[in-house]
């Protein structure tokens, strides 16, 4: 499972819903929540926190705040 896929299941989000408010497919939310090598573009991830009423910023932090710059 993904981190976006772990962020929806503790929030208790239905991924069938989300995919309706946001355009998205069942198999698309499928893919970035199950597959480690999906790639959610900033659109996906900005329609999915407006659908899931969170901060874009908050999801985007929580998905990849572990991340550092390459010096």
């Amino acid at each position: 499972m993904t981190k976006l896929g772990l962020y929806l299941a503790q929030k208790s989000v239905n991924k069938a819903e989300v995919a309706r408010k946001t355009g998205l497919t069942k198999a698309r939310m499928n893919e970035l929540t199950l597959n480690e090598r999906s790639h959610l573009r900033a659109e996906e991830l900005y329609r999915i926190a407006l659908a899931i009423d969170v901060n874009p910023c908050e999801l985007l932090t929580t998905l990849y705040g572990d991340l550092v710059s390459k010096k």
